[in-house]
């Protein structure tokens, strides 16, 4: 089917949603389930435990188990703190978090500790940033105390449902900003579901199709389990597998059945496209290494140009590492998303 489809379902009794673009997985999002760590979003109400010396870090008491925040400095144990998720834990590992905590919807994001109203650079149209601009001075009129930012999502949306939203956005970073400087542990707002999520990041679809049967109607079990088999195909015959491994994330890239001279490059730039839709739609970060298909040094820059231009349109922070001695290619993903492989097996 051509155009963008939203189906929202359920797999194994869990929240998933799914983003087809003209018949492929574009997204793919399933919640991790009640054991698995708390997910990126949740705001926790931390004390102070100890500090880890020499790393400027510290760790934190949650109301079960523990959270590790980088720059520390100046906190002491004891000291209560407002903390949201930023990833996903390893396993045995403390829950990463920020102290900058953001409360974010579709068409707003109110920041507490960065006052001022800012409008997403993607809205260049002048009378539409006024226009979203007095929408939001009127529901938020006090950006000194708060700040308040408008998302691209803002652009041509219905004044009420915008202003709603920052209202409500508004009340609910009050109403926790009230709680911070009690002395438990606390959980105070639960990360966003996959049906959230959805509502939340996707743009408009040209089909919604919500609730039980949307998966099996637009063929979505079958694209999990293209997805599930770690084999991906690439034009013109080739294909890369990627493998999830404790250390890191293995890709290996193959020109198939294409013997021209310049198989392997073909090959090599089609992945590089395609890598951040594969990793964003397999839940998977960390480290990863590609091992390209043969490749002359001299093409190796043109390469890196399509994964730096692939990787800047994806919303997940993923820096590029760089080549190997051994002519692999490097990346680090933050891990916003439970890889689907383990969230399935939960």
């Amino acid at each position: 089917m051509k155009g963008r489809v939203v189906a929202l379902d359920e797999v194994n009794g869990r929240m998933a949603a799914a983003l087809i673009v003209d018949g492929r997985l574009e997204d793919f999002l399933i919640d991790a389930g009640p054991d698995a760590p708390p997910p990126p979003g949740t705001i926790f109400r931390a004390v102070c435990d100890r500090p880890l010396k020499g790393q400027g870090a510290m760790m934190l008491r949650l109301p079960q188990g523990t959270a590790y925040l980088r720059q520390a400095r100046g906190l002491r144990p004891g000291q209560p703190l407002l903390v949201q998720v930023t990833g996903y834990a390893e396993e045995g590992k403390a829950v990463p978090v920020t102290a900058r905590v953001l409360f974010k919807s579709r068409f707003a994001i109110v920041t507490p500790d960065a006052p001022g109203l800012n409008i997403s650079r993607r809205i260049r149209d002048e009378n539409e940033r006024v226009r979203l601009h007095d929408i939001a001075t009127g529901v938020f009129p006090d950006a000194e105390a708060a700040g308040l930012i408008l998302r691209s999502s803002c652009e041509g949306a219905d004044e009420a449902e915008i202003a709603s939203d920052i209202s409500t956005m508004r009340d609910i970073a009050a109403q926790v900003m009230s709680e911070r400087l009690q002395n438990s542990p606390e959980l105070l707002v639960d990360g966003p579901n996959a049906h959230d999520l959805a509502w939340r990041d996707w743009d408009q679809p040209d089909v919604l199709a919500d609730g039980e049967g949307a998966f099996a109607d637009h063929g979505v079990h079958e694209l999990i389990d293209a997805l599930l088999s770690g084999r991906h195909g690439l034009p013109g015959g080739a294909h890369a597998y990627v493998e999830p491994t404790r250390a890191l994330v293995a890709i290996d890239v193959n020109t198939g059945p294409d013997t021209s001279f310049s198989a392997g490059l073909k090959a090599n730039i089609a992945l590089a496209k395609d890598l951040p839709r594969i990793l964003r739609c397999s839940g998977l970060g960390g480290q990863i290494t590609v091992d390209f298909a043969p490749l002359a040094r001299k093409d190796r820059k043109q390469v890196e140009q399509v994964l730096q231009a692939a990787f800047r349109r994806d919303a997940i922070d993923t820096a590029l590492a760089g080549w190997t001695p051994l002519g692999h290619f490097e990346l680090r993903r933050k891990r916003e998303r439970l890889p689907v492989q383990e969230a399935l097996k939960k």
